[in-house]
């Protein structure tokens, strides 16, 4: 047997057309999605592109076709789907690095891109580092070494969107349009890299997701926004392709109950449902 696990993403801290092409940098969370294979008769318990990336590693590896006939997948995963939260990224990458892993192989970050592009639009989760990443070429990588220390309220509403179809309509203008905003963006989020400032990153992500309205708006982001400012956390950041907002924030630097309160109080727990507590963490399939 062998296994793997991958982070998910609260949607993405950037996203938009940065460098001459739509590319995005993810923002991995302690949510994972965890696989294990096996030699034995496939079972019930797997998603349909867990299945073809099986057979893409097979086939990567030289391995004869029919023997994912005769490997079983099983997986377990406390990620929502359809939310903009990297479920299906997690689920592919975990699948491909346990089915290396039971062949006695391994795959480099470039190969795990690759495979995973080939399938759909991937997020940057699959890298150690914070990563901008070409997401349906693998084409452009490149990463930073900075792990900010980032608490995260994720406010999820009911809404789901399939990011695969979300990204077969035609966005370009829309892209386009708000590329300068995607430059100042990508601008800030280098100068936070490089002085390891969190609130700066917050201003950067808070412009992507301003950008991102004109495509894909929010339930009340306008209030979210207002809630940003007048709390003093970072900033916010969103799902991109996805329904989820979060609010970037350190526990020890901000008051949490204050926060949640003011969400109940200005009725957007209506909105979103469900809200959760998480960290960023720490990207890549271990």
């Amino acid at each position: 047997m062998a296994e793997a696990y991958c982070p998910a993403s609260c949607g993405e801290l950037l996203q938009g057309w940065i460098f001459g092409g739509e590319k995005l940098i993810s923002c991995p969370i302690n949510w994972y999605s965890r696989v294990s294979v096996t030699l034995g008769k496939p079972g019930q318990n797997e998603r349909p592109r867990m299945r073809q990336m099986l057979r893409q590693v097979l086939a990567h590896f030289g391995e004869p076709p029919l023997l994912a006939e005769k490997i079983c997948i099983e997986f377990e995963s406390t990620i929502p789907v359809a939310k903009g939260l990297a479920s299906s990224t997690a689920d592919i990458a975990a699948t491909a690095t346990a089915a290396a892993r039971l062949l006695g192989k391994s795959l480099n970050d470039e190969a795990l891109a690759r495979l995973c592009v080939a399938l759909e639009p991937t997020d940057s989760t699959i890298f150690k580092d914070l990563t901008l990443f070409d997401h349906q070429t693998a084409q452009t990588r490149r990463p930073f070494s900075w792990l900010p220390d980032i608490d995260i309220v994720l406010l999820e509403s009911s809404q789901t969107l399939i990011t695969a179809e979300f990204h077969q309509r035609n966005r370009h203008s829309f892209l386009l349009k708000q590329a300068p905003n995607l430059a100042k963006a990508m601008q800030q989020f280098c100068l936070a890299n490089e002085r390891r400032c969190c609130y700066r990153l917050g201003e950067a992500t808070t412009l992507s997701a301003i950008a991102s309205e004109a495509t894909l708006p929010k339930p009340q982001f306008h209030q979210l926004l207002d809630i940003v400012e007048h709390s003093g956390i970072y900033g916010l950041n969103v799902a991109h392709s996805g329904s989820v907002i979060g609010l970037l924030f350190n526990r020890h630097q901000h008051d949490l109950d204050r926060l949640l309160h003011t969400l109940h109080h200005k009725s957007l727990i209506q909105y979103y449902p469900q809200t959760h507590l998480v960290k960023m963490v720490t990207g890549g399939v271990r």
